[in-house]
């Protein structure tokens, strides 16, 4: 079938689309790289002809509240809108485990809107909420960094890798629509300060972790299960510490993040995708 995976070029969107084509589906890799932008519209009509899956895994280039709200509704509503005339069967989303429970944040209050539109859409749907990729990692160590130590709270988390991530987004969009939400997670739980001390210990990094219980979570304050899928949640087959290993030759050392840059970082990404 023809599946066209809008955020085609990113880190999960580009190994979703060889792993589709390994499969021997028709996969588009949509993204402005390719001419295709779920904003301006530019594209999309002509990408999404013919097809019957359309998967969003994008992500807004700033977290600022607004501007990050705006990405998500403006992009998902075009998706749909677009989507429907192209008579798609399935749209499939990439969202995130614990949105409901994480509404602190304009980031998961803007997931939170693009997830309402989908579900008030006429198109069957199925959102899948991934747990934190371990790729990500270094993001949240980077975000609660202030000078040499990065406080961290001691809630539990369950990530999983991106090629996991990838497979699982896979299988749900070559199924049938849910018309609901399925979680998918790693196959370990940490505590968020263990899982950070064990990333900086691999890459030789010389940042002190400190645990604190009070210590917000991309300013969202966990209490101790916020991060982790339901009972029953489909688990990726990666462990942290394979995934440590297989990935060390492409680790370097680095320096901390100052205080500033680090700010500065904070309002260019979301905390995952």
């Amino acid at each position: 079938m023809k599946i066209v995976v809008i955020g085609g070029s990113g880190l999960i969107g580009s190994k979703l689309v060889s792993k589709l084509r390994e499969q021997g589906h028709e996969a588009v890799a949509a993204s402005p790289k390719s001419g295709v932008n779920s904003i301006t519209c530019e594209g999309l009509a002509e990408a999404l002809k013919g097809a019957s899956v359309v998967v969003d895994v994008t992500n807004s280039p700033s977290w600022e509240d607004a501007a990050v709200m705006t990405f998500f509704e403006t992009s998902t509503g075009n998706l749909l809108a677009y989507g429907a005339a192209a008579d798609v069967k399935h749209h499939v989303a990439l969202s995130v485990v614990g949105t409901e429970r994480l509404l602190a944040s304009g980031f998961f209050r803007a997931k939170m809107a693009q997830e309402n539109l989908i579900k008030a859409s006429s198109i069957p749907y199925t959102i899948i909420r991934a747990t934190q990729f371990f790729e990500f990692v270094k993001g949240i160590a980077d975000f609660s960094t202030e000078g040499n130590k990065i406080r961290l709270p001691t809630a539990l988390i369950q990530p999983m890798a991106a090629d996991d991530v990838a497979s699982a987004v896979g299988r749900i969009a070559t199924g049938v629509p849910v018309n609901g939400a399925v979680e998918v997670g790693g196959p370990e739980k940490f505590r968020l300060d263990e899982l950070v001390r064990q990333f900086l210990a691999a890459r030789k990094d010389p940042r002190e972790v400190v645990p604190d219980p009070q210590a917000l979570y991309y300013g969202v304050k966990l209490s101790e299960n916020t991060l982790l899928p339901g009972d029953g949640a489909p688990l990726g087959e990666t462990r942290f510490e394979d995934w440590l290993s297989l990935s060390a030759s492409q680790i370097l050392p680095t320096k901390p993040l100052t205080t500033a840059v680090a700010a500065a970082s904070n309002q260019s990404s979301g905390p995952q995708k």
